[in-house]
């Protein structure tokens, strides 16, 4: 079973949605508009993060799900006197490699205007210096004007956010998605589908689940910081994309995870080791169901889990991801299998988290 065509139209909505770190009003309008008829009650934090209840037949455990509406971005950081070209800094982490020729959206107080990430010519670089990279540091966005004042009057100025320009489709008969900002509105629909269907399936479950959208993940993890302390979690499932590593020039041991062979159950990176009798009641979980599943670790790089797992005196948390190609670039690519499966699998481990398996999770 595939995604369905309501929920489709939905990842379209969010993945063309313009939101980097720090500018997520319009994702977080868009999950707002789609779970409010899903949602016992919807709350926000202070930061922007958004959080939708659905109340169960107990108040505790609380079960937070919850992925970030954040994107990697830009920010606009000067306007050249004599050309107009603007200068950026990045919102997140970015590749130099995969900047060049592609297009942007800037958000002004006068409107959107597109723009191309460029740099000097290669004609006109020394042979050597050819070779070598070019750096985000000396590249700049054209916007098509030829003066600083003209920028200024088209409504650019220092500040202002600058995503990538990118439409979402879904090719190979629909089974694969291809778009941008699936790091990670791809985990906060899974968390709206997961409200959705304990929604309309009436699904009974035993704890209060509090789905989130947080934001500035990209930036150091700080929606989740704020989350966390307003909902007071016992137990956290923190759903993002995974990187695939079914790619030309990787080896297995340096990304696990391949696309369209299942969500992925993390067992270690740089911010969190995840609850290991958590971790090991997931895979069971998913076994006992028949949805695939890989096990995944990343060495550098971190999810909202990382904050998650250290607030107040502690929440057990785990990390269920869908493998996704080339994240942090203009174009991802991931399985629509993968997104089910992992909606399916989060599904089923609401329904079974009572206090008692909770608890058991922290026993010594």
């Amino acid at each position: 079973m595939l995604v369905d065509e309501k929920a489709i139209k939905l990842l379209k909505e969010l993945s063309e949605s313009f939101g980097p770190a720090g500018f997520e009003r319009e994702p977080a309008k868009i999950v707002k508009k789609h779970i409010e008829p899903y949602a016992d009650e919807i709350s926000q934090d202070k930061l922007g993060s958004l959080i939708f209840k659905r109340k169960g037949k107990a108040e505790r455990p609380r079960v937070l799900i919850a992925g970030h509406i954040d994107e990697v971005g830009f920010v606009v950081s000067g306007i050249d006197e004599k050309t107009g070209f603007l200068t950026f800094n990045p919102l997140g982490g970015w590749w130099d490699q995969v900047l060049l020729t592609q297009r942007v959206m800037i958000r002004t107080q006068k409107g959107d205007i597109p723009g191309v990430i460029a740099a000097k010519p290669p004609h006109l670089i020394p042979e050597e210096e050819r070779k070598k990279p070019v750096e985000k540091e000396k590249m700049f966005i054209d916007i098509g004007v030829s003066s600083k004042k003209e920028a200024e009057e088209m409504g650019i100025r220092i500040g202002d956010p600058v995503t990538p320009w990118s439409h979402f489709s879904v090719i190979r008969d629909g089974k694969v998605a291809m778009g941008k900002a699936f790091d990670d509105r791809i985990g906060a629909f899974i968390a709206m589908e997961v409200v959705r269907r304990l929604k309309e399936n009436q699904v009974s479950h035993p704890n209060t689940v509090f789905g989130a959208a947080t934001v500035q993940e990209e930036v150091g993890l700080r929606g989740a910081t704020t989350v966390a302390h307003v909902v007071d979690p016992d137990v956290a499932i923190i759903l993002e994309v995974d990187i695939a590593g079914d790619v030309p020039g990787i080896k297995p041991y340096e990304a696990p995870a391949k696309m369209g062979k299942g969500p992925s159950i993390l067992t270690f990176d740089s911010s969190m080791i995840p609850n290991q009798p958590l971790k090991n009641f997931v895979i069971k979980t998913a076994e006992e169901l028949g949805i695939p599943y890989q096990l995944s670790q990343v060495a550098r790089g971190g999810t909202d889990a990382g904050k998650v797992h250290l607030s107040r005196a502690g929440c057990p948390s785990v990390v269920i991801s869908v493998p996704t190609r080339h994240i942090h670039s203009h174009v991802g690519l991931l399985s629509l299998e993968d997104t089910e499966n992992a909606t399916l699998l989060t599904l089923e481990l609401v329904k079974r988290l009572n206090t008692k398996i909770v608890e058991s999770f922290t026993a010594i």
